[in-house]
């Protein structure tokens, strides 16, 4: 087999020294007469670096981590992540680099993970997705200086890179649109509160509710995104007999309809639904759902776009913060000739 060249048998070709042909690979300063040379020999050879020498040479690995605080078990039920990491993965190739997927649930599987993503040579930069208020892993980033970017709202907003959707205003939308429908006795299934976007969602649809002169009294749960958490809150809140009900996320919005329909109930004329995410295909569910749509693929991609910014030196945080629209189907029993924007 013809033995693969290397920089020495470049650099004789070109009349260049070895550490020549590698500032030429790794674009350090030469004169244009020796860089073109030394790139004649490469386009004429074929040459092709070596990864790790290259890495090694440029203090770069070329490779991003995405770390998401979920079992894989978990991981591959949610369609949201499916989403994230095709939007993640794309926008890396268009830049030429590598996704890393680090997954960990919690206690010393977090600990473990952090310390090896915050390790030196590991990755180029990170980014974090789904934590949770006061997570440690942001405090162990900015600590060890890596090059990270928060898909979400951190608690550090105002001192971190970030890219989010606007979770408030686009609850707001769907308590609007629940009480133009003339529902006037709302529930909400809210998300974890101990996250951001869960936070949000509950502000923003009681906001809604509050400017249309209605409120949900003590018709109020909370899930943790799972499709039997929905389930569960949709059967204690029938008690209270609501007449709508906003549900922070697709999943448990999917319990939330099998909950009414074992209750023997009819949606959408015994009770609206409205979710939010917009990651459910349509007809997956009877009725088709209503939603309020996040981006949520290009959030991934803008994100791997802003971390890029920040591992090249990037010193000005930005948050970057996507719109959402409603998308109107039968599951709320409004007319729905087409999908309108928030």
């Amino acid at each position: 087999m013809e033995r693969r060249l290397n920089l020495e048998d470049v650099g004789r070709r070109a009349g260049v020294s070895r550490s020549t042909v590698s500032r030429v690979v790794n674009g350090g300063h030469v004169s244009s007469e020796t860089k073109r040379r030394v790139e004649a020999v490469i386009a004429e050879t074929g040459y092709r670096p070596h990864a790790a020498a290259r890495s090694l040479a440029s203090n770069s690995t070329g490779v991003i981590g995405l770390v998401i605080p979920s079992a894989a078990g978990t991981l591959f039920d949610d369609p949201y992540f499916g989403r994230l990491i095709l939007g993640t993965s794309s926008a890396t190739n268009e830049v030429g680099m590598t996704l890393a997927l680090f997954l960990f649930g919690d206690g010393p599987d977090e600990s473990s993970i952090i310390s090896r993503v915050v390790t030196p040579g590991l990755v180029d930069g990170v980014i974090v997705t789904a934590t949770t208020r006061g997570d440690p892993l942001i405090d162990h980033m900015q600590g060890a200086n890596m090059p990270f970017v928060v898909v979400g709202r951190p608690d550090s907003a105002g001192s971190t890179f970030c890219v989010d959707v606007d979770n408030r205003a686009g609850a707001r939308t769907a308590a609007r649109h629940l009480a133009a429908l003339g529902r006037s006795r709302p529930a909400l299934i809210a998300a974890p509160s101990n996250t951001s976007a869960g936070i949000d969602r509950r502000n923003g649809f009681l906001e809604g509710l509050a400017e249309a002169g209605l409120s949900v009294e003590d018709r109020i749960e909370e899930g943790d995104w799972s499709q039997e958490s929905g389930r569960t809150a949709m059967a204690r809140l029938l008690a209270g007999q609501p007449d709508a009900v906003f549900v922070s996320s697709d999943r448990m919005a999917v319990g939330a309809l099998r909950a009414v329909s074992e209750a023997g109930l009819n949606c959408p004329r015994d009770i609206s639904v409205v979710s939010f995410d917009g990651i459910v295909p349509p007809d997956l569910t009877t009725p088709r759902l209503t939603s309020v749509v996040q981006p949520v693929t290009e959030v991934g991609e803008r994100a791997v776009r802003l971390l890029t910014s920040v591992i090249g030196g990037a010193a000005a945080p930005e948050h970057v913060v996507f719109q959402t629209r409603l998308a109107v189907r039968e599951s709320c029993g409004g007319a729905a000739p087409a999908e309108t924007g928030a």
